[in-house]
């Protein structure tokens, strides 16, 4: 939907509040025009069920309104005397038009100091739970989110089985665009494997379901995403019904903000023009400088000496020594296996005696992987030799032609929503011929470190910026899949130097605060 179809949208649910309760505000000793004023008559409302004006802020709050509004219709219930389980059953139920009925056919008077605490055991746990469900999706949706790392693109900075803490406001919180969802889950409700929001997959439906989406909107964060953040973001080009199911060429249709959370490298940010020779990234020329925390990991193919190897654990656990642990499909009979691992490890592990020989795996300069974007015959680009490309910015404008139309032609009509069609030789951009366009929002490239083992922007291009998340900033607990990895505890996912694990510091922070809470309320009774 449109600003301005929301804005409609907006005044029509005014007028059926104040339709529905007029009567009541003014038994309530309120105006009955108060009842139509948007946003003071929830104000107003919040002061005749005897609830804090704050509550109101909720009720605009994308998600958390979902919430909000049935509990306020049950409040509004109770206030005019509606308390048995069949009132708020229908309050509920009905949408809120149960208020209808209430404020038409019923003759009650306001409780205006009636008591707030429920009046079971379940009722004070159901409100307590559902404040707390409340409290999370503002701080999920906002401020922090879990993540966990489910794939090894990022190895040696981030493992599978990390889960951090990702930042929203570092580069700004995103407001959610899908408006009727789950709380505080991503795409798909875990348990029941269903859709966690209600949407058309198929892009370009005109039901009403598509039409329940908020447009684009940020509030400012205060940083820049920099190059070489690790940054999480929605997939652009997702097609996956799961991490398994990967096809550019097609599009399993979801709302940006529903599409699959993915962590990478920003290794290119607007204005960068970008090239890959032999695996490395160049930027403007010169070869990109990566932290000291990350380490570029490669394919090789690693030849054993015959006999000099017993079992295939054993292959495994001299791979481990040499922090090779990515080791993949040993064949006993060749006495070979194909592992990633750094160069550093690489020239090591070379010099074992058990090694025969270890050769880098790279694809040649001018050989065309079709997967490979912009997916077209006139580029012969690969994972290892890719560009010079020119990452799109802001207010940029660019010469549109036949030969570099495959490169921004996505861009164009699906992340800035133009038609976009040739006819002969022209280029028609919203129904006029052209040959310049100018871009709406920044552009990034994101990659993962273990170069031969991440589908990132070789394979489906640049990042909107409308697509980013946010920043990963601190990981909180790390498992192998076997056991905690302790000593990645409490490590931030920044800095320089080998990271340290505040673990046993934030234990004694916590024994400390939680001693000092139970003297204080001992003392206090």
């Amino acid at each position: 939907m449109t600003p301005t179809q929301w804005f409609i949208f907006f005044l029509v649910v005014q007028a059926i509040h104040g339709i529905g309760t007029w009567k009541l505000y003014k038994i309530a000793g309120r105006q009955v025009w108060e009842a139509f004023v948007p946003i003071y008559n929830a104000v107003i409302l919040m002061k005749i069920i005897n609830r804090p004006w704050w509550w109101t802020i909720l009720l605009f709050i994308p998600i958390v309104n979902l919430m909000m509004f049935p509990v306020v219709w049950v409040e509004t219930a109770r206030s005019f005397g509606k308390n048995s389980g069949i009132d708020t059953l229908l309050a509920v139920a009905t949408l809120g038009l149960y208020l209808y009925y209430i404020n038409y056919f019923t003759d009650n008077k306001h409780i205006k100091d009636r008591s707030l605490h429920p009046k079971s055991v379940s009722g004070d746990w159901v409100s307590s739970i559902l404040f707390a469900i409340v409290a999370a999706t503002i701080v999920h949706t906002y401020f922090i989110q879990p993540f966990t790392i489910p794939t090894s693109s990022l190895e040696k900075s981030l493992l599978v089985g990390d889960f951090l803490f990702v930042s929203k406001i570092h580069y700004g919180p995103r407001v959610p665009m899908t408006t009727v969802a789950a709380p505080m889950v991503h795409d798909t409700i875990p348990v029941l494997k269903t859709k966690s929001y209600l949407f058309d997959d198929h892009k370009g439906s005109n039901s009403w379901k598509n039409k329940l989406q908020f447009p684009y909107m940020r509030i400012p964060g205060f940083e820049k995403i920099e190059r070489n953040d690790i940054v999480v973001f929605n997939q652009p080009a997702d097609t996956l019904l799961d991490m398994n199911d990967f096809h550019p060429d097609r599009n399993y249709y979801k709302p940006i903000d529903k599409k699959t959370n993915l962590v990478k490298r920003c290794v290119g940010i607007p204005g960068d023009e970008l090239e890959i020779k032999e695996g490395h990234v160049y930027i403007n020329g010169k070869q990109n400088q990566l932290p000291d925390r990350a380490k570029l990991q490669f394919s090789y193919n690693i030849q054993f000496k015959k006999g000099s190897f017993n079992s295939e654990s054993q292959v495994y656990e001299t791979l481990k020594r040499y922090d090779i642990t990515d080791g993949i499909g040993y064949d006993p009979n060749t006495g070979t296996t194909f592992v990633q691992a750094t160069e550093e490890a690489a020239n090591k592990i070379k010099n074992h005696p058990g090694i025969e020989s270890i050769t880098l795996k790279k694809q040649e300069q001018g050989h065309r992987e079709a997967s490979i974007f912009p997916h077209d015959p006139a580029f012969s680009w690969n994972t290892d030799f890719f560009g010079p490309i020119t990452i799109p910015q802001k207010g940029k404008t660019i010469d549109l032609t036949l030969d570099n139309l495959p490169l921004y032609k996505r861009l164009i009509s699906e992340y800035e929503g133009h038609t976009l069609v040739v006819k002969g030789n022209q280029i028609v951009v919203d129904g006029k011929p052209t040959s310049r366009y100018t871009f709406e929002q920044d552009y990034y490239w994101m990659m993962g470190d273990n170069r031969n083992n991440s589908i990132d922007s070789r394979f489906w291009g640049f990042v909107p910026f409308d697509h980013v998340v946010g920043k990963p900033v601190f990981i909180w607990m790390s498992w192998d899949g076997k056991k905690p990895r302790w000593e990645r505890f409490f490590t931030t996912v920044g800095g320089s130097g080998k990271p340290v694990s505040y673990l046993i510091p934030t234990i004694i922070v916590a024994a400390l605060f939680f001693g000092w809470n139970t003297w204080r309320k001992k003392h206090k009774a």
